[in-house]
């Protein structure tokens, strides 16, 4: 089994910075895709950054490019979301959410589809706002 804990949410001012973290525990190594969503009271949950842990491959929604970078730091088995130039339509509840199949994040018509992820962490807020 595993699971997955996510760290780093807070409230920043629009412009600012986070890093969120999940740190995967129990059969890490089964683990191929991981995703990052977030959701808000208004929105149905969104996939943000997608990274393929086996050959390697990194994705992202339109609306975070050039602002987001999701990384993987192998020994600790922990998944990074670097988040710069933060927007208040950042803000909502992020969870990370992973699989042992290869096929979601390497799909591009599956890749956001948060069924098929069946392990989630408990989120963590952010809160982005001046």
């Amino acid at each position: 089994q595993v699971q997955l804990i996510e760290s780093g949410g807070d409230s920043v001012q629009p412009g600012g910075s986070l890093r969120l973290a999940c740190r995967l525990s129990g059969s890490a190594d089964s683990i191929n895709c991981l995703n990052w969503f977030r959701q808000t009271p208004e929105k149905e949950r969104e996939g943000v950054a997608s990274i393929y842990l086996g050959l390697y491959g990194e994705w992202y929604t339109d609306s975070v490019k050039g602002r987001f970078t999701i990384s993987r730091d192998k020994l600790e088995d922990t998944v990074y979301l670097q988040m710069d130039n933060l927007k208040p339509e950042d803000t909502g509840v992020y969870y990370c959410a992973a699989t042992p199949s290869r096929l979601p994040c390497t799909q591009p018509g599956q890749r956001w589809d948060f069924r098929l992820y069946n392990h989630w962490g408990q989120g963590t807020k952010v809160t982005v706002s001046s």
